[in-house]
């Protein structure tokens, strides 16, 4: 695949993203956090299959393989939790710019601590990034106890848990074809959801045409698509080049969450949200 077709599908990806923290709010008032979660990812590894229907599936079912895929699963099913967490307890716009504003910044620090050194720039870019995450959680007016808030402390969890995730899956897609690795997480993600799935709180006149629209959007747009592209674009782009193109996402998530539900955009966000993608261009700035 190209670079521009590369970076091109990135960009999709992307807006698939932001849209998606629109739909997650609607969605939560239907179903349960996990059995949101179950049905996300049964949707997931369903419609990843026809991509590797051909190949011999078993044998990535190896302990050189596994021990990537299983914590990679794991960490899906804990983001997932936080992401609808968040995405009911606080506004869906804001939770966008932080998580996608600490995502990058965190990944980079794993990654320095893991593989390289780390230069004055760096700290800097680092230092730049984490001020743009504080302006957000309005942390210079509320305290530094608002980042325990409910309203921030599941999308700085979202955000650390993507970070670990985006580096194990640098590392593990090295002996697991991108598509493989996905339809495998997606398979064990949805295996580990189940035991915790609640069927008897489903009510099924609650799922209107509106929640499967939306839904749909969360599952086949966001990480149907989103996401496989994201950790196919991971370790041929790098995790921490990767991890930037996030900042397309908080801009649109801002904007649809404005209009569908009706959200306010504070100054705070913005800045701290512009001040955070600076941090990103500062980091990978050669």
């Amino acid at each position: 695949m190209s670079k521009f077709s590369m970076n091109f599908l990135m960009a999709l990806a992307m807006f698939s993203w932001g849209v998606a923290w629109t739909n997650a709010k609607i969605v939560n008032k239907s179903l349960s956090f996990n059995n949101l979660i179950f049905f996300r990812f049964l949707i997931g590894f369903i419609s990843i299959y026809p991509f590797i229907i051909k190949s011999d599936i078993k044998k990535y079912f190896r302990f050189k393989n596994l021990k990537f895929i299983i914590p990679c699963s794991i960490l899906f099913y804990i983001y997932n939790l936080f992401f609808f967490m968040g995405t009911h307890y606080s506004y869906a716009g804001k939770g966008a710019v932080l998580v996608t504003s600490l995502n990058p910044i965190l990944t980079f620090i794993i990654m320095t601590v893991i593989v390289k050194k780390i230069n004055f720039k760096e700290i800097f870019g680092i230092t730049v990034g984490l001020l743009g995450g504080l302006i957000i959680m309005d942390v210079f007016n509320e305290g530094f106890s608002t980042i325990f808030d409910i309203n921030n402390i599941f999308f700085v969890l979202c955000a650390i848990t993507w970070g670990i995730n985006t580096v194990i899956t640098n590392f593990g897609q090295k002996d697991t074809p991108p598509f493989h690795f996905i339809f495998l997480c997606y398979f064990f993600t949805t295996i580990i959801s189940f035991p915790f799935t609640e069927f008897q709180l489903i009510n099924l006149k609650d799922l209107n045409l509106k929640f499967y629209f939306n839904f749909m959007i969360v599952s086949l747009g966001a990480m149907s698509f989103g996401t496989s592209m994201y950790l196919y674009a991971t370790p041929k782009l790098g995790p921490i080049r990767a991890s930037a193109y996030i900042f397309s996402v908080p801009f649109i998530a801002l904007i649809t969450a404005n209009i569908f539900l009706d959200e306010p955009i504070t100054s705070n966000v913005i800045i701290g949200g512009l001040i955070s993608l600076s941090a990103v261009y500062l980091i990978n700035k050669k």
